[in-house]
């Protein structure tokens, strides 16, 4: 997720890749107008004139609109590449209308949104300012303010130690919403937040890349207690960005699990988490 700040300023790429992104978005708009045609059973002429006349009458969203237009007539770009914005696509297709929790607000929400037409899309951020600056240009964006307990500094301690907590266990760190004796745990957030079953998940943020800043690790620890703790139909997809640092790396293999990653792209990594209703052979006190 792209942040101000020297090291994370947003990239200046070639034109052809700004064209190709408006082409995603584009395209997203007809996809959604293919899947408003259900009906199957008719025959492939009166399919085919079903899908035609699905098409014409399809009006793309507003949000849809202002993305195509702000990325076809920007050199301001997202900081995920083509190949990893095009797995987390590929799920979106075939989940939307969906429930999609983004942590980290940027230059790309505004994508992330126009993927989802009629779908819930919201963003979790921990620098008051930043959400400020976005939502000016992007106002229609839904976005919360996060307080994280953790400092990346910390990463290695927590990882070693968060088994001596019961709370932090598998079986007893959900609900989260009140889990304050698990430092991993996100507490304290807006209801949505709990409130809601998401279908997929997107970290990349918050910050870090310096010791004091907040780190991953209590964002992929509550993606996968919420994902284990799922009630309705079908998995959650958590999708992770920036697998190339140390703990991104390490605390998706330890809550994420290797054999739940069903797709990768440059520094992406997508996972597909069953509830835990339908997992099977997992130690009580692992998550993997």
């Amino acid at each position: 997720m792209i942040h101000k700040g020297a090291k994370h300023t947003l990239l200046e790429r070639p034109w052809f890749i700004v064209v190709a992104l408006a082409g995603l978005i584009g395209g997203a708009v007809l996809i959604t107008s293919f899947i408003r045609a259900t009906d199957t059973t008719l025959s492939l002429c009166s399919t085919a004139k079903t899908t035609a006349q699905s098409i014409a009458e399809y009006t793309a969203t507003p949000i849809q609109l202002q993305s195509i237009v702000h990325y076809a007539t920007s050199r301001t770009v997202p900081q995920q590449t083509f190949a990893e914005i095009s797995i987390s696509l590929e799920v979106l297709k075939d989940r939307l209308p969906c429930n999609f929790l983004v942590f980290g607000l940027g230059r790309d929400s505004l994508m992330w949104a126009s993927l989802n037409p009629g779908g819930t899309t919201v963003f979790m951020e921990e620098d008051p300012e930043w959400i400020q600056a976005v939502l000016k240009d992007a106002p229609s964006l839904r976005a919360h303010h996060v307080q994280y307990r953790t400092q990346l500094s910390q990463a290695d301690h927590l990882l070693a130690t968060y088994r001596s907590e019961p709370k932090c266990l598998p079986a007893n760190a959900f609900p989260i919403r009140d889990n304050e004796k698990c430092p991993l745990a996100l507490t304290s957030l807006p209801d949505e937040f709990y409130d809601t079953e998401w279908d997929l998940i997107m970290v990349d943020a918050p910050k870090g890349y310096f010791a004091t800043a907040p780190g991953r690790m209590a964002a992929i620890f509550s993606s996968a207690v919420m994902a284990r703790n799922r009630k309705g139909a079908g998995t959650t997809h958590v999708f992770l960005h920036d697998v190339d640092r140390k703990v991104e790396k390490a605390y998706a293999n330890e809550f994420l699990c290797k054999k739940y990653r069903v797709k990768s792209a440059g520094r992406l990594w997508h996972f597909e988490i069953p509830n835990a209703a339908n997992m099977s052979d997992q130690p009580g006190d692992r998550f993997c």
